[in-house]
């Protein structure tokens, strides 16, 4: 499976920009940063991500979904 790779000019993304980039709410963004599981920095009430650190948790989380559904069928099959 071919890496994503997230095509931004800018090496630290705010929320928004994760929210316009995958087309959700800052809602499930801000639960992704608050539960740890996208890595972050958080300055006064902005949340800063990297832009590496945000293309590794799109490929961690696209492997685990792959993972997850491959065990389903070899439940099932």
């Amino acid at each position: 499976m071919e890496r994503i790779v997230v095509d931004l000019p800018k090496e630290w993304l705010t929320v928004a920009d994760i929210c316009e980039y995958m087309g959700v709410s800052t809602f499930v963004v801000t639960s992704q940063l608050r539960s740890g599981a996208l890595p972050a920095v958080k300055f006064g009430r902005e949340w800063w991500v990297a832009r590496t650190d945000f293309e590794d948790w799109i490929n961690e989380e696209r492997e685990r979904r792959d993972a997850v559904s491959e065990e389903k069928r070899d439940r099932v099959g």
